[in-house]
């Protein structure tokens, strides 16, 4: 009788000590914004594998709710900022209900954050500084690609990159399509999650006061 190689059941079927490492409200920052690059430092210090990625999840014009990650780029008091093709599908899901959630899973360390907050366009400025500040491979794809966009065969979109190869080589400068910029996300609930031995956990949330845009207030859930 030969050993069975592991299958999916066995990934289901596992149960993982969460640990000890807490988070008690003594040692919380003031705001939600102080207190998640205390923890995004945290990530990165421990080579987390991209400690920027985020699962936005948007709902689009008809309801559906739709998920994917992208790269955060940015983040201080007005809001957390990434950049993409605004008329790819989370672009047409924001223009339809502009509130979202960010979800930062740093699985390794047992944690994640949770931000929810209404979403507004950055200044074409930034979107500027920060398309020139991408490779120009990086360029190149974002112009040859109508991100969401049903695509024949690869093929094609191959060409298109050469196409735009040719005529922006490398010492030449790709102009930032007028469709490709960033969105800023203003929080106005921050949740922060430690994972604690037989899944007691740690939840404590900020939430933004809406009489004082500046005050938040901090409460903790159970797990």
């Amino acid at each position: 009788m030969t050993d069975q190689e592991p299958g999916p059941d066995d990934a289901l079927a596992r149960h993982t000590d969460y640990g000890v490492e807490r988070l008690e409200e003594p040692d919380l920052a003031a705001d939600p914004v102080t207190q998640f690059r205390r923890w995004l430092t945290d990530a990165a210090d421990r080579d987390i594998y991209e400690p920027n990625a985020m699962v936005l999840g948007t709902v689009g014009a008809d309801g559906t709710p739709s998920s994917r990650t992208v790269l955060l780029r940015g983040v201080d008091e007005a809001g957390f900022v990434f950049y993409t093709d605004r008329s790819s599908r989370k672009g047409l899901a924001i223009d339809a209900h502009p509130t979202v959630t960010l979800l930062f899973p740093w699985y390794v360390m047992h944690r994640q954050v949770i931000v929810t907050g209404d979403v507004t366009t950055v200044t074409d400025a930034e979107s500027d500084a920060y398309w020139t500040s991408r490779p120009h491979g990086s360029r190149i794809a974002g112009t040859a690609s109508a991100q969401s966009r049903p695509l024949a065969a690869r093929s094609d979109l191959e060409q298109r990159v050469r196409d735009l190869e040719a005529q922006y080589p490398e010492d030449v400068d790709v102009p930032r399509p007028d469709r490709w910029g960033g969105y800023r996300v203003r929080a106005s609930r921050v949740e922060f999650w430690q994972g604690r031995t037989s899944r007691l956990h740690d939840r404590l949330v900020f939430t933004r006061d809406p009489g004082d845009a500046g005050r938040w207030t901090v409460e903790r859930l159970q797990p």
